[in-house]
């Protein structure tokens, strides 16, 4: 329907459109939808020959001069704002800053559920209606025995009864039951079904957390209160609250949000993943809880119906907490006092596909514009955030000692050069840390054994020609994964089975090399007879529930000794855990990545920390080829102001983050020599005219060269300012020419150098 742009009666509005030109788009409210439409809603709208969605930004008094004709909006989706105002402001900086399509950047703040809900689930209940006279009832049973029996069920029935599972079990067609509803004989009623927005997967963690008061202690106080001081001024601010493990920085976060919600205001927790951080979700969600406030998860395992409830019930207002992973950063939370991001230093927050936004820096960027405090907490703080202390004013509080005073666990080196040379082969368990598990064993108490490698083996390698068995479709060895005899690639979850000879010179002297979490799930069991032992990573996650499961009976007791990746790093708090054995403690050292140091000490100070967190004291094995490591040497002594100068020291050598930052940028193709050929080019050109304050290096293969059947070259630029700089480098991106068969990337703040 067109609309005169200047009839006085119909409200303006302006919008973003998930499809279409980056730029706000003008349309008009039909009358009957006056002042039902505001900012942050989502609607539908005619564009060009197709519908697509909306997102408003505002009421306009007028439409910009050079357009003609304004349409209709088609549909409001949702009868209130599905994004907040600071979620509007912050929409162009994320596009801008982190170069991705205003649409890409709607679609990842706005979820599918929310822009397509779902239709509410609806359970029919069947009841008897009015019971028929003598002369419909003898007509019925002649000649519809099916909806006399039918009838004479439900007459015994003093409640309403499902359709579905009803008619089947009584044969009962379709056309049978409806001939009964028409004639009043039967009545249905349809009920939404209830969907919960909350999991029970922490049910038994958040009823002890909701039990008992807590005291807090004197640094745990100190820390809280100047949280309380920055929110009382209503003023923006950054907190970065840098505890040792087991110091309770849950206790200051939950702290900070009874001060924000006594305002009236609302918080949001973010944590590397939920699934994997249990005991920091349980206790948020049942003390907040307790106190009368309604808190949400937001994560990828909800339902699309679930989803939509919780984001919902924030949107309405309903909710005033909200915990969840990196995406939940969106969350439409009213009135928005504080923002908590824990493990703060964690990679899981950077997102790997566009928009590549870090969780952590877009919290802190919304917590400045909807004026609010960001609490960043970590025992291992990343260089950036610590960094910023100075250049940017973020406030540290410290939490140096456990609760009660406990002490840390002390760590042992294991040279393994000396094991290996001791025994024939290479044995993935050493004497020391063996004795250590039996003593364990023997004490009835658990264990935790960490190796960041999951599978049987990384690798399958002839033992005739040397060949080892690669992804068709990535430059990486295949894993062996024994459970189900196949191979698998972690790259891009490519299967084949485990093959009897040789691809290459058809022998039949296949090995299977090193160890993933799978093999020592294997070997324990023989060396350490009766123990109950069992493994949990990535590929455990695969089966429904089975996570949970696992949690809950190594919380039991149930479980002596529990092998995992680095996803039992964080987030786990067992008293009964008084040993920690880190099997092949420096793999991410060789990594070909300038933050390999800093993640290897930050993996070592974290997994170490799970140990020693009850009455009983803790220790600590590492096993390691490379004891005299920097990184393995600080977090021996747990020495993080050590690490920290010597790792800031040989980063200002290098002038890499974070005393600028670094955008990547990665060209790929399916066929290697035109990938190649295009960065060189690309190269050339830009050095002519490069923009002022950038710094080219490469370009070069990148690390894992193919990946996906695409071939990947890569440059990096550094810079003090992205704002300034990046429309400048987009700039000339645009007026080169690129071939089709290229696609190229650019991720600023990179995580991931691969």
């Amino acid at each position: 329907m067109p609309y005169a742009p200047h009839a006085p009666a119909s409200t303006l509005i302006a919008l973003y459109a998930f499809e279409g030109p980056e730029v706000p788009l003008t349309y008009a409210v039909p009358e009957a939808w006056a002042g039902g439409v505001a900012p942050g809603m989502l609607v539908k709208v005619p564009l060009g020959p197709r519908k697509t969605l909306g997102v408003v930004l505002e009421i306009v008094a007028a439409a910009p001069p050079n357009v003609r004709q304004i349409k209709y909006i088609l549909e409001i989706v949702h009868k209130v704002p599905v994004l907040t105002p600071d979620l509007l402001r912050l929409l162009p900086w994320l596009s801008s800053y982190y170069a991705a399509r205003l649409g890409a950047v709607l679609e990842t703040m706005v979820p599918s559920a929310v822009r397509d809900p779902v239709r509410d689930k609806q359970t029919l209940w069947v009841a008897l209606g009015t019971w028929p006279n003598e002369a419909e009832w003898a007509a019925l049973s002649k000649r519809a025995p099916k909806q006399a029996a039918l009838l004479e069920f439900l007459k015994t029935q003093k409640d309403p009864v499902i359709k579905g599972p009803l008619l089947e079990s009584l044969d009962v067609g379709p056309s049978t039951y409806k001939a009964l509803v028409e004639k009043g004989f039967v009545i249905e009623t349809a009920l939404k079904a209830e969907r919960t927005v909350y999991d029970d997967a922490l049910s038994d963690i958040e009823n002890e957390a909701a039990q008992g008061s807590v005291t807090l202690s004197a640094e745990q106080s100190v820390a809280a209160e100047s949280i309380k001081d920055s929110l009382a001024k209503k003023v923006f601010k950054v907190h970065l609250l840098h505890g040792v493990t087991g110091s309770g920085k849950t206790e200051v976060y939950i702290e900070a949000a009874k001060a924000a919600l006594a305002e009236g205001g609302s918080a949001l927790f973010l944590v590397p993943e939920v699934a994997l951080t249990p005991q920091t979700v349980a206790r948020l969600r049942a003390r907040l809880s307790a106190s009368g406030v309604q808190a949400v998860v937001l994560h990828s395992h909800l339902s699309a119906g679930e989803r939509l409830d919780a984001w919902m019930s924030l949107a309405r207002g309903e909710a005033r907490v909200a915990v969840g992973a990196r995406s939940a950063v969106f969350a439409p939370l009213k009135n928005l006092k504080l923002i908590v991001v824990d493990e703060e230093h964690e990679g899981a927050y950077k997102q790997e596909d566009s928009p590549r936004y870090h969780g952590r820096d877009v919290a802190v960027y919304r917590a400045k514009l909807a004026g609010a405090v960001c609490v960043l907490g970590s025992a291992t703080p990343s260089l950036e955030s610590l960094y910023n202390l100075q250049v940017k004013g973020y406030q540290l509080n410290a939490l140096t000692k456990r609760i009660d005073d406990r002490a840390l666990p002390p760590m042992h080196i294991v040279d393994m050069r000396n094991e290996t040379s001791m025994e024939k082969g290479t044995p993935l368990i050493s004497r020391f840390l063996l004795d250590k598990l039996k003593g364990r064993l023997a004490a009835k108490e658990q264990t935790i054994l960490f190796l960041n490698r999951r599978g049987f083996a990384p690798k399958v390698m002839c033992g005739t020609c040397g060949h080892v068995v690669a992804c068709n479709h990535c430059s990486i060895s295949l894993t062996f994964h024994r459970a189900l005899n196949h191979l698998r690639c972690h790259l891009c979850n490519h299967e084949r089975p485990l093959p009897r000879v040789c691809p290459e010179c058809k022998g039949t002297a296949l090995q299977q090399r090193g160890a993933g979490t799978q093999r020592i799930e294997d070997i324990l069991p023989k060396l350490l007879p009766g123990a109950r032992i069992t493994r949990i990573d990535a590929d455990l996650l695969d089966r429904k529930n089975a996570f949970r499961q696992v949690l809950g009976d190594f919380r039991k007791g149930k479980i002596d000794i529990l092998i995992g990746t680095q996803m039992i790093a964080k987030g786990f708090d067992f008293p009964n855990v008084t040993l920690v054995g880190l099997i092949e403690a420096d793999l991410s050292l060789h990594m070909p990545d300038f933050r390999a140091a800093e993640r290897t000490f930050q993996l070592l100070v974290q997994v170490a920390g799970r140990a020693g967190r009850g009455d009983r004291a803790g220790e600590v094995v590492v096993q390691t080829y490379t004891p005299a490591s920097a990184p393995l040497q600080f977090a021996r002594r747990c020495d993080f102001e050590g690490f920290l100068a010597a790792e800031l020291e040989e980063r200002r050598v290098f002038n890499y983050p974070p005393f600028r930052h670094l955008i990547r940028h990665v060209f790929r193709a399916r066929n290697a020599e035109k990938a190649s050929f295009f960065i060189e080019e690309w190269t050339r050109f830009l050095e002519k005219q490069l923009p002022e304050g950038i710094e080219l290096r490469g370009p070069a293969i990148a690390p894992r060269e193919k990946v996906k059947d695409y071939y990947r070259y890569h440059l990096w630029y550094f810079t003090s300012n992205v704002s300034r700089t990046l429309p400048h480098l987009l700039a000339l991106r645009n007026a080169f020419k690129m071939d089709k068969d290229v696609i190229d990337t650019l991720d600023v703040d990179p995580v991931d150098l691969g």
